[in-house]
């Protein structure tokens, strides 16, 4: 019996002399006893990656829990994490080495958390998650997708290795256009139309295949180079709209959310603005995807230099890092700990939507790891040292959780290369000079 019920399952008929098929949407029976997977083919559920950069650390005070291991005391300034504390892994102490490059402030250490290396800065190129996009792409119609809140479509650090910094959407309607616009197809609908607009394209391209081959073989090494980079994007767009040609694996969880209200503006100043901004954009992508139509989404609030207000307050959040005087009996810029406690916030929501996606007997948060980072250490000194890192999810029970993992003096890279591990890369060292690694945080690996 179980040899009639697989994931590609559909019903076939006859409708005036040609051939129908009708898909099955995921049923039950479909899945093992535990919900983790096809019972047909054993193959899991997806594992998704995310990074989510927000500005200006944690402040000034201790935020380092005094135990390591599990049920640490979360420190206050991630608080509003406590209902996703087991679900979390907090790293602490590790730093950026400058190997004699001076510390570009906002920049460098980001630099080395998301590429090994430090340089000039001019030299941000291959962050690894685009790395682990390339992994477990498994031809998705997004490689991946980029969103920020406050409006600059700057302030993303993700970067492909050989063209730089991808733009991040900077509107929800137009982030929810891109995805659940007229191109989406619902991979659980009972019947499948490709797009005759796709159709079209994916023809032209594919008429002009024996000309490209004609003229290859008439030029000279230079310009057959040239066309050949001309010729490997067409090559990536031919492969996009074979993806939407085929009609896509069905998804339990997926479903297509509200669109938003138009934007009242592209830039936002207000914290409370861009927070909000942030859960709206945060949901499409949970929904992107729980769909299927990418398995990589980079989120950021801001750009490293903050310049969100409080209401009322014509001070943004980085100028208040620098002049902001430390509370004598708190130990801690009062002010900036108000920004920290947004962003936060901002996390735990995330959190939330991603556990709110059910996948079998788990969420769409097990099933993914949630790489949370940020520019600087100690903000007001703008340091490369101490950087807290925050994990989410167990990567599809690839990650242990619910630890913090003390790491004084070591290079924050290990954090990434674990990250990269657990992702399926196949690489066993990462990062350049003082910032190479060989060795994984192993503590959290399952």
């Amino acid at each position: 019996m179980k040899k009639l019920w697989t994931r590609r399952r559909v019903l076939r008929g006859m409708l005036q002399g040609g051939a129908v098929s009708v898909g099955l949407p995921i049923l039950d029976c479909l899945l093992n006893t535990n919900g983790t997977a096809f019972a047909a083919t054993g193959s899991g559920l997806p594992v998704r990656f995310a990074t989510w950069f927000w500005a200006l650390g944690l402040g000034e005070a201790e935020w380092r829990p005094k135990t390591a291991g599990a049920d640490y005391e979360l420190p206050v300034q991630l608080a509003p994490l406590k209902p996703f504390q087991k679900k979390m892994n907090l790293f602490s102490g590790g730093q950026v080495f400058l190997d004699g490059q001076s510390n570009n402030t906002h920049f460098t250490g980001v630099q080395g958390q998301m590429t090994g290396k430090v340089s000039s800065t001019e030299g941000y190129f291959g962050s690894f998650d685009t790395v682990i996009a390339d992994v477990i792409d498994n031809g998705t119609r997004f490689h991946s997708i980029e969103a920020t809140c406050s409006g600059d479509p700057k302030a993303t650090w993700s970067a492909r290795a050989g063209s730089g910094l991808q733009p991040a959407e900077v509107s929800p309607l137009a982030l929810y256009t891109r995805i659940f616009g007229p191109e989406f197809r619902d991979p659980n609908a009972a019947v499948f139309t490709p797009d005759p607009q796709v159709m079209i394209r994916k023809s032209v391209l594919s008429v002009v295949e024996d000309e490209r081959q004609s003229l290859m073989k008439k030029l000279g090494a230079s310009d057959r180079a040239k066309l050949d980079n001309y010729f490997t994007a067409l090559r990536a767009l031919e492969q996009k709209l074979a993806i939407q040609l085929q009609k896509p694996e069905p998804l339990p969880a997926c479903t297509k959310p509200l669109q938003p209200e138009a934007d009242k503006q592209q830039t936002v100043m207000m914290c409370v603005d861009a927070m909000q901004r942030h859960d709206v954009m945060v949901g499409l992508l949970a929904h992107a995807l729980a769909c299927g139509q990418t398995r990589v989404v980079n989120m950021a609030l801001t750009v490293g230099m903050s310049g969100l207000r409080r209401e009322g307050d014509p001070t943004n959040h980085h100028t208040y890092t620098h002049e902001e005087p430390i509370d004598a009996a708190l130990g801690y810029q009062v002010k900036c700990a108000w920004f920290t406690q947004r962003y936060m916030e901002a996390l735990h929501n995330f959190a939330a939507i991603l556990d709110g996606i059910h996948e079998g007997d788990q969420t769409l948060l097990d099933h993914m790891l949630v790489y949370c980072f940020t520019d600087h250490g100690a903000p007001r000194l703008h340091s490369v040292r101490n950087y807290p890192v925050i994990t989410l999810g167990g990567a599809g029970g690839k990650m242990k959780t619910g630890l913090h993992i003390p790491k004084p003096g070591d290079a924050v890279t290990r954090v990434g290369l674990t990250a990269q591990q657990i992702m399926g890369v196949p690489v066993s060292s990462w990062g350049t000079k003082s910032n190479q690694v060989s060795s994984p945080i192993y503590e959290v690996m399952v």
